[in-house]
């Protein structure tokens, strides 16, 4: 071959490279889960095979393991220290290869042992009465330095804010104790041995349950989902007006659910999508608030939803098919008007499809649709409630090994060639080592929620011991008078502020403490409250000022972070509405309904969110002469208002929202456009 003929090559070699490069390091920047520790040769097979071990320790113990609660619960957090302390160093930069200091590895060694401690102790503390515990000098020292070096490896692996929020907590716990009188003691007690602080539901639920879906989802990734979701994605919508955009929208939402990570995915597929946007003619503002707003819906997708959703199962105490079915329709309809939202934006800018020879053919990917198996089997076993959660994911990590099986002979049938683009996903074989990699990712990937968790954890126990969170619930219900709406409005801002900068799981279980009992309190039904404060804990993620997400979209695209975290939290709309709506009306999440309801709600719905969505974008439906009418404010207002009672179930609100929608419709295909949109 000649100089000619590699030059392409080379060159493709090198643009893969440099996107690489420049998605670790936004994912370095955004992502505190990525700032990790460089390992190479035999200390990197090591870690290797201690982060596998663990996955491998975590998937037996939910299975088949009969431990006391403590010992289970202790023993997961004192390997999470080893791994964490491992895996992240002490600052951002601060990463020398195959180096680790020695204040890290005394870090690591005294986090570990305390947890291990109360290991091996718990059977004999658990008969031991408190007060011979609390005067032992080595049963609190244990406790401080394990819930300290727990805290410090927050800090690496999950940022500040969640820290911030603790250390305020603590600091009024401790501050509550002494005021009465009490020892320090008695806040170590409870925070790091009692079931009330750290070994509470957050640690429990994830050691049970999120680690397994976790590690499923590592393996999945082994597979080639991602890039068959982003393929498929681009075959159905691809060739439409703004074709890029519809794509980031369905193959965010796909692997949105997967990842449960907003920043992560807005990365990932972000990578791909938004300079396919950009180059379609897409605002950079605008393209990279498309990707962080489906990428921040994806932890709202049935049938994973990210890790929260387990822990909203336990809380409520209801199985988690059953969280599963009440998602469906507000997740749809968010999703629906982002989707809108892009396709009026194209309309607007009179913006084309991807040309046939640049999309996938439909009848190629179908021979890859053995990708969904592992998903499929989830769903049936998840939704059949005939087998634990944990027994469901366990078998659908093994259907994705046997679906990497079948990938290989797949392409060994096609001559052992990669796929061409258009003609399958993935760019790599499904071999043993791959195995091995997802276990290892999975246990990578399982640190920063157990830490988080933990943290939550603790948190949690603070408003607990101190009765603070009853003093918060009469406050807010005290200043909204017993008005529902205000309440609402007070709890979501509280939900905002306190989700920003923090991982998802972490902000439900801090929400599920304070904010779901304000809500309870005030009328509206435990399961509606529930979900309120999870979506309002996970659009944090794209609300400015600090909205992680957004900003990791715009530095792949070049923006201006407020401005895409702004476009962003409009794309993203149908979060901030439909909590509103199922609070006040538990239709919407299908509680007490028929199916012909159901029916109606869904239709209805559908309209309203295309008229809210309609009236927000400014832009007609209707072209005259290649360019879009623009609409008038009061037009825009009726869209909207009309939009919002379609959404509230409800026959009245609907016949009035039917007329307002469809009203503005037929003025706007029958009036006389003053003046038009610049294409």
């Amino acid at each position: 071959m000649n100089n000619n003929e590699k030059e392409p090559g080379f060159v493709q070699d090198a643009e893969n490279q440099n996107i690489a490069a420049d998605v670790d390091a936004i994912m370095r920047k955004y992502d505190r889960e990525s700032n990790t520790r460089i390992w190479e040769g035999v200390p990197k097979i090591v870690v290797g095979i201690i982060l596998a071990a663990f996955s491998l320790f975590c998937i037996y113990v939910t299975l088949f393991a009969n431990f006391l609660e403590q010992v289970r619960l202790s023993s997961f957090l004192g390997l999470v220290v080893v791994m964490g302390y491992l895996t992240y160093p002490a600052r951002k930069g601060h990463v020398k290869v195959n180096h680790i200091p020695w204040y890290d590895i005394v870090l690591m060694v005294l986090g570990a042992a305390a947890f291990f401690y109360y290991t091996f102790r718990a059977p004999a503390l658990a008969v031991t009465r408190v007060k011979v515990k609390l005067t032992d000098p080595m049963y609190i020292i244990t406790g401080i330095i394990g819930i300290l070096a727990l805290c410090e490896l927050c800090r690496r692996s999950v940022g500040l804010p969640i820290l911030c929020v603790a250390g305020v907590f603590l600091a009024y716990t401790i501050w509550f104790y002494v005021k009465d009188g009490k020892l320090l003691s008695n806040v170590v007690h409870e925070l790091f041995y009692n079931e009330n602080g750290i070994l509470s539901t957050p640690i429990n639920v994830c050691s049970k349950y999120i680690v397994v879906f976790i590690i499923f989802g590592a393996f999945l990734e082994k597979t080639g989902i991602s890039e068959f979701f982003i393929a498929m994605a681009n075959g159905l919508t691809g060739r439409y007006a703004g074709g890029p955009a519809k794509v980031a929208v369905v193959s965010s939402a796909l692997c949105g659910m997967v990842s449960g990570s907003s920043v992560g995915n807005t990365v990932t597929t972000g990578s791909i999508t938004i300079p396919m946007m950009k180059k379609t003619g897409y605002d950079k503002n605008f393209s990279g608030a498309v990707e962080a707003a489906a990428s921040t819906g994806g932890q709202i997708m049935p049938p994973i939803m990210g890790a929260a959703a387990f822990l909203m199962a336990d809380y409520l105490g209801v199985p988690y098919s059953d969280i599963i079915v009440r998602a469906i329709l507000p997740a749809c309809l968010y999703f629906l008007g982002v989707f809108l939202s892009v396709h009026l934006e194209a309309k607007r800018l009179g913006l084309k499809g991807l040309s046939k020879e640049q999309l996938p053919r439909l009848k190629e990917l179908m021979k890859e649709s053995y990708l969904l198996l592992p998903l499929a089997i989830l769903i049936y076993l998840v939704c059949s409630n005939t087998r634990t959660m944990q027994f469901s994911a366990a078998i659908s990590i093994l259907a994705t090994i046997a679906v990497g099986i079948i990938s290989n002979i797949h392409r060994n049938i096609r001559h052992g060639k990669p796929l061409e683009t258009g003609e399958g996903t993935h760019n790599q074989r499904f071999r043993a080592i791959n195995v091995f990699e997802a276990l290892e990712n999975g246990g990578k990937s399982c640190i920063s929620v157990a830490v988080a968790c933990g943290v939550a954890g603790l948190i949690c126990g603070c408003l607990t011991v101190t009765g603070l969170a009853s003093t918060v619930i009469n406050a807010i219900v005290t200043i909204s008078q017993g008005k529902l709406f205000l309440g609402l409005v007070l709890t979501m801002i509280c939900c905002i502020i306190l989700g920003m900068g923090i991982p998802t799981t972490a902000t439900y279980c801090i929400m599920a403490s304070t904010c779901a009992p304000i809500l309870i309190r005030m009328g509206v039904p435990m399961v509606c409250a529930h979900f309120f404060v999870f979506y309002y804990g996970i659009v944090a993620d794209i609300t400015p000022p600090v909205a992680l997400a957004a900003y990791a979209g715009s530095a792949i695209s070049g923006g201006s972070p407020m401005k895409t975290g702004v476009n962003a939290t409009r794309l993203a709309i149908a979060g901030f509405i439909i909590p509103f709506i199922f609070a006040m009306s538990p239709d919407m999440l299908l509680i007490n309904t028929t199916w012909y309801e159901v029916a109606l709600i869904t239709v209805t719905s559908i309209i309203g969110m295309y008229g809210v969505t309609y009236g927000l974008s400014g832009f007609s439906a209707f072209e005259r002469e290649g360019s879009m009418r623009v609409l008038g404010i009061l037009l825009r207002i009726a869209a909207i208002a009309g939009g919002l009672l379609l959404i509230y179930p409800g026959y009245v609100t609907d016949i009035i929202g039917v007329a307002l929608v469809g009203g503005v419709l037929l003025w706007q295909k029958l009036g006389q456009p003053k003046k038009m949109a610049e294409a």
